[in-house]
């Protein structure tokens, strides 16, 4: 790993402009406020940026409200991925659909859909913390947009702390040069979002070990049988399907597995 990095300033702007997309995507629309009586008319011609400045703060043009919104739309992937619980469960969901060997099925936009609707389960806690802390003060105009950021940052900085590893994180605070007596509590976005990715990368990895073994001792005793009978020329693969899936079904799979992803974030 390179050890030349970013400066500071830009990176803990940009994962800070990452946190902001929770809120700037949802309040790019309520920042349209009615003009005071006071304001200046536009010039004929010109393109209506401000439209005026009142004691809830400024408001702007529908055009410019669009672009901030589109924009705040770009920063949703990352913020999803690298900040949220999602990782874990697309990797686990895709890790048993290659246990059971069923190549496309589930196609991935069911594989994606049921694991955003689960991230969206598992996070409800800590969203609904940013929305009640941030969000609606925000839009009644009693803090700014800089103070919703950071009373948006605890929630998710504390949801974050709990998944990461501390050996993770004390990697990632040694290659950023911080001080020993930094913790995941007062650490800087820069340092926790990528000790929190690597750590959700190792226990979904972990879970998936345990996904696979019952399904590959399925797979060892066809394929002995399969050879004992000398049908070198089927596939074991193919005879094991029905197999695994049977097992799969009368075990209730779907209600264990998504049981304990859900449960494996209760810390």
């Amino acid at each position: 790993m390179s050890a030349v990095a970013a400066p500071t300033g830009c990176v803990r702007a940009g994962a800070k402009a990452a946190l902001a997309a929770l809120l700037l995507g949802a309040s790019a629309l309520a920042l349209a406020q009615v003009a005071p009586a006071t304001a200046p008319a536009a010039p004929p011609g010109a393109f209506p940026i401000l439209i005026g400045q009142g004691a809830g703060g400024t408001s702007f043009s529908v055009p410019i409200q669009t672009l901030l919104f589109f924009t705040a739309l770009s920063f949703l992937p990352a913020v999803l991925l690298m900040m949220t619980a999602f990782t874990r469960i697309i990797i686990v969901l895709s890790l048993l659909r290659m246990a059971l060997g069923t190549q496309a099925t589930p196609p991935n936009q069911v594989l994606v859909g049921l694991a955003l609707f689960l991230t969206l389960f598992v996070m409800a806690p800590t969203l609904d913390r940013v929305h009640a802390e941030a969000y609606q003060p925000f839009t009644r105009g009693e803090i700014s947009f800089e103070q919703a950021v950071q009373r948006a940052e605890a929630p998710m900085r504390e949801f974050m702390s709990k998944q990461t590893r501390q050996s993770d994180f004390r990697l990632f605070a040694n290659l950023a040069g911080l001080d020993e007596n930094v913790t995941v509590q007062n650490a800087p976005f820069r340092v926790l979002v990528p000790a929190f990715v690597i750590s959700e990368l190792k226990t979904a990895f972990m879970i998936g070990f345990l996904i696979f073994i019952p399904f590959l001792v399925i797979d060892l005793i066809v394929a002995s049988v399969l050879m004992s009978l000398g049908m070198m020329m089927l596939s074991p693969v193919l005879v094991a399907l029905p197999f695994k899936l049977m097992l799969f079904v009368l075990a209730d799979g779907w209600n264990l597995l998504i049981g304990s992803l859900a449960a494996s974030f209760a810390v």
